[in-house]
This record gives C-alpha cells, sequence and structure tokens, in this order.
C-alpha cells in the first residue's frame, strides 16, 4: 500500500475546529492545521470534546446535516466521517447512513458511538464501498486533508458513488492551491453539474471572495 497521509491527517497536525460566523449570519467549521509533531487530537474522544464544548455554548453543531437533509436523501456516504458527528446526527433522522475516512483513531471512536452502523476505514481517493447513494458528503473540510494532489481522484471516485440525480455535497476552506475553480473543474470532469454554492452550511448565499464554500454538485440521470 502507497504511503498516504490520512484524512484529516491525525498524529502529524495540530488541528484546531472552530465556529465563527461566516455572511448572512450562518456559521462555518474553519480548521487550522499546523503539521507538527505533536497532535491536539490524540483520540476521538479529545476531538470530540471541542464540538460538545461548541454544543454547550448554544452553537449549531450539525448545519451540515440540516443542509443535507434539504435534498432529502434516503441515503447518504459521510465521506472523511472522522469521529462520526454528521453521520450518527443522520442516522437519527432515519436516513441509511455508511461512514468512511482513513484515520484509525477517529473511524476507531466512531464505532464506539454507534456500533450499529457501517464504518470503513480506507482512502477515499481509491475506496469502493460497493453502492451508490443519494447523497455523498465531505464535511469537516475534507478537501483540503487530502493527500496532495489527489483531489481530483477524490472527486472523481465520491462521484462514482452518487446515485444518477444524486447529489455531491462539500464544503471546505478555500485555498490557492486548491479553491473553487480547481473543485468545479475536477466535479465536471467526473460528469457532475454544480446545482448550488453556499458560503455556510446553513445556506447564506456565497459571493465571490468568500473564503469558504459549500458546494453542491448533482449526478446526472440515466437515460
Amino acid at each position: 500500500m502507497p504511503n498516504r497521509r490520512p484524512i484529516r491527517a491525525r498524529g502529524t497536525a495540530e488541528i484546531h475546529v472552530e465556529l465563527r460566523a461566516g455572511r448572512d449570519g450562518g456559521t462555518v467549521a474553519v480548521v487550522a492545521s499546523r503539521w507538527q509533531s505533536d497532535d491536539r487530537f490524540a483520540s476521538g474522544e479529545e476531538y470530540d470534546s471541542t464540538w460538545r464544548a461548541l454544543a454547550a455554548e448554544g452553537k449549531s453543531i450539525h448545519g451540515e446535516a440540516d443542509l443535507v437533509c434539504r435534498y432529502e436523501p434516503r441515503s447518504v456516504l459521510d465521506a472523511g466521517c472522522g469521529t462520526g458527528r454528521v453521520a450518527i446526527e443522520l442516522a437519527a433522522r432515519g436516513i441509511d447512513v455508511v461512514g468512511v475516512d482513513l484515520d484509525p483513531a477517529m473511524i476507531g471512536h466512531a464505532r464506539v458511538k454507534a456500533s450499529d452502523l457501517i464504518w470503513i476505514e480506507d482512502d477515499l481517493a481509491t475506496v469502493d464501498v460497493g453502492r451508490r447513494f443519494d447523497v455523498v458528503v465531505m464535511a469537516g473540510t475534507v478537501m483540503i486533508f487530502v493527500e496532495p494532489q489527489t483531489e481530483s481522484a477524490v472527486v472523481a471516485n465520491m462521484a462514482r458513488h452518487v446515485e444518477p440525480g444524486g447529489h455531491l455535497i462539500a464544503g471546505f476552506q478555500l485555498s490557492r492551491s486548491f479553491g473553487i475553480v480547481a473543485y468545479d473543474a475536477a466535479a465536471a470532469e467526473a460528469g457532475l453539474e454544480r446545482v448550488a454554492r453556499f458560503s455556510t452550511w446553513e445556506g447564506a448565499a456565497w459571493a465571490s471572495g468568500d473564503t469558504y464554500a459549500v458546494s453542491v454538485h448533482r449526478s446526472p440521470v440515466e437515460q
């Protein structure tokens, strides 16, 4: 197996999650990464504690699930699921959910929290779940944590897991190395059509110059 950096790069990065106000009052999950020898989140429990603290402050931590549910999916692939926060919330709403992540500590914690769900430890660029979904969601700025130069492969592989007429939804911080132009190009190459873009998971309108984008692309309906 090639040497790959895990989704979210646990064990080599210091990662800090913060909810900040976006445009029109929405929220975005801002993740700052500093590649260091020590890891702020040595376990899934430590990572989850940041979200519990945000919830205790009265902040919504389920914006991703709320937006996904606008598309009324019966099935969802949570790609880069981490400790399963989004997947578990979607399952609680009656949706058939599978979670995939390459980080063994994070997905191991997801299994402890929800052993009845399907959790797959694998690389988003190459995983084959063996089925397609109404929605594939990449929350938590997954796209900026995949191995550099594999972004297009990740988008293409996730697109292969979307049912005809279904949606690929991804929210991430935009950067010079990978922004919306590159993401849209990868999605188009994978046969997807952009149908919506927001600046927050609450659905605030996106404008040029925003540093965070939630993009919704649709898979064509088979004729």
